[in-house]
């Protein structure tokens, strides 16, 4: 599995029709009921990681044998319990904490570090693009998969390294795709007008380029979001992330799949919920480039 970086369409903020871009792209999103709707499904997942201790009764790494595998809907255990007897629900909103953490956080330190290398490489010559560029492509040669997998197998497991192996994972598609925006960006009449008005080189990439350049990127990050939950999980999964007894999705759908043959439902809701949210970051970053490109009709 290999992470495909198609340059989004750009779209230059601009006025339309005497409304500011940013003001029609609201706009737009609060005519898009999918959007609205993800986008109160992915706020429901934030505030149970924020608000867990309020919202939960039991203790998340405390169970009992006796109460173990209890199915959904047993009093005091709405959603049951795990294989050792604690409380999934409980288990589940505290495991959010975790899963959004290795999910956004290597793809905001990817986007900072990929997005200044892209611009860097866009505007910076034939010289330093090709040396930009072509170190990219180094690690292009590994499916991102095997190379996160390859990256925490020599560093070992825990949270901070696989943080660390998703960053350097998502750095070179971020890059390809800054870079793109940016070669397009430069050729553009206002840039070009802004150079003969004597504007330094610093001025045009803060004013001109950044300014357009940013919304493709941040559009294009926001789908990398649901692809990084999906890893983090999965190197979870595999014992090279978050080690049990830590609440996190990945090493919590790993405990249980020894018990997908005795309670089945318990053992996919880990997966279920890594589902949905991930569902919702990709459909959260299609309402995002829908509502960004004002060249669509809406």
């Amino acid at each position: 599995m290999s992470i495909t970086a198609a340059a989004p369409a750009i779209s230059i903020p601009a006025p339309v029709a005497g409304k500011g871009y940013w003001r029609l792209v609201g706009e737009r999103l609060a005519r898009d009921k999918v959007t609205l709707v993800v986008a109160a499904i992915l706020l429901a997942v934030i505030l149970i990681a924020i608000f867990a201790p309020l919202i939960t009764a039991h203790d998340p790494y405390v169970g009992r044998v006796a109460n173990r595998l209890k199915p959904i809907g047993t009093p005091n255990h709405w959603l049951g319990t795990d294989e050792v007897g604690r409380d999934l629900w409980t288990r589940l909103a505290y495991g959010s904490r975790l899963t959004l953490l290795t999910g956004v956080t290597p793809v905001v330190v990817a986007t900072l570090i990929g997005a200044t290398l892209g611009i860097v490489a866009g505007i910076g010559g034939r010289v330093v693009n090709t040396l930009v560029m072509r170190t990219m492509d180094v690690f292009y040669a590994f499916p991102s998969v095997l190379l996160a997998i390859a990256i925490c197998g020599v560093l070992g497991s825990g949270v901070r390294n696989m943080i660390l192996s998703l960053t350097i994972v998502f750095i070179p598609p971020v890059v390809r795709v800054s870079e793109s925006v940016t070669t397009q960006v430069r050729s553009l009449d206002f840039v070009e007008a802004a150079r003969a008005t004597g504007a330094s080189l610093p001025m045009v990439i803060r004013h001109q380029v950044i300014a357009n350049v940013l919304s493709p990127i941040l559009v294009y990050a926001t789908s990398l979001v649901s692809l990084s939950i999906i890893l983090a999980a999965g190197l979870s999964f595999l014992g090279l992330g978050v080690a049990p007894p830590n609440a996190e999705w990945g090493s919590m759908l790993n405990a249980l799949r020894q018990s997908i043959y005795v309670n089945p439902v318990n053992a996919a809701l880990p997966g279920l919920v890594i589902l949905i949210t991930s569902m919702a970051f990709n459909l959260m970053s299609d309402g995002l480039r829908s509502a960004m490109d004002v060249r669509l009709p809406r």
